[in-house]
């Protein structure tokens, strides 16, 4: 099973940042909620590299208007390659790494969003997530809190074919506890005792990407995430025990995906600091 920091390129630079867990009626819908914080100093910036789950969020991120703290909503779309943020001066997004059950209630087309993303009006919703940020210790919670209420309500009852999209997500990505996640997209299709044709059409109505460019996201996901913890990794081992065909395949798909080979990205990520230097003030209020 991939960690919550297996979409993090470089979590040594991560500003105030935390994942938190779905429960209840929310836990069909949110993998996880994820909250990253920042105060950065004038003239400073902290630059934030990701690979992101093939997945949607839904996220609120701070802001003003009319003089009161609120904010935005966006829906963003699964990612084909890794991308990167400037975070600058003070401000907090809270971000759901939604489950394929809940994405059929804020779009019809996914893959409509693909490396992009949306505004949607939900003011209200802004406003409530916005409070809860602001309330003192245990905000992140409150803030978790009214963003699930809101996605419960939004989407409703699920239908059976909601509950196997989520099947589906679980053998391409590995997330589920319970089971190891599929090698192949044949593997998932028997599993899931469709046919491949029934497969790619959950794929491009619930996550707006194929099934084999999920478990090659995953694959890429986990070898980053080794590289990180284990810097004397065999590449060829690594590509191995990954269902990689062998290293050539590996380093094309980091290429591919984050622009540099499995080399270089293992020497950036030891010796990644913390961008913004002692600028980057981490709140420890919650």
């Amino acid at each position: 099973m991939a960690t919550r920091d297996g979409g993090v390129l470089y979590p040594a630079r991560l500003p105030e940042f935390h994942r938190l867990p779905a429960s209840g009626d929310a836990a069909d819908l949110v993998a996880w909620f994820w909250i990253p914080e920042w105060d950065i100093g004038p003239g400073r910036s902290s630059r934030q590299h990701v690979v992101g789950y093939p997945a949607l969020n839904l996220v609120v991120e701070s802001g003003v208007e009319s003089g009161v703290e609120s904010g935005t909503v966006t829906l963003s779309g699964a990612t084909t390659r890794a991308s990167h943020r400037d975070l600058r001066g003070r401000g907090w997004a809270v971000g759901a790494l939604l489950r394929p059950a809940a994405v059929a209630a804020l779009t019809d087309v996914p893959v409509d969003l693909v490396d992009t993303e949306v505004e949607i009006a939900e003011p209200e919703l802004a406003r409530e997530v916005a409070a809860a940020m602001s309330s003192g210790e245990g905000h992140r919670e409150r803030a978790v809190a009214v963003l699930s209420d809101w996605l419960v309500r939004r989407v409703g009852e699920l239908d059976a074919a909601a509950h196997q999209a989520n099947r589906l997500e679980d053998l391409l990505l590995g997330e589920d506890e319970a089971e190891d996640g599929a090698d192949s997209v044949e593997e998932v299709a028997a599993r899931l005792a469709v046919s491949m044709r029934t497969l790619q059409r959950l794929a491009h109505r619930y996550v707006g990407m194929p099934p084999a460019a999920m478990i090659r996201r995953r694959r890429l996901q986990r070898a980053a995430e080794s590289l990180r913890q284990d810097p004397g990794i065999d590449l060829a081992d690594l590509a191995a025990s990954l269902g990689y065909a062998d290293h050539a395949h590996l380093t094309r798909d980091f290429r591919r995906t984050l622009g540099i080979v499995p080399r270089t990205y293992r020497a950036d990520a030891a010796g990644a600091e913390p961008e913004g230097g002692p600028s980057v003030v981490r709140r420890e209020d919650g």
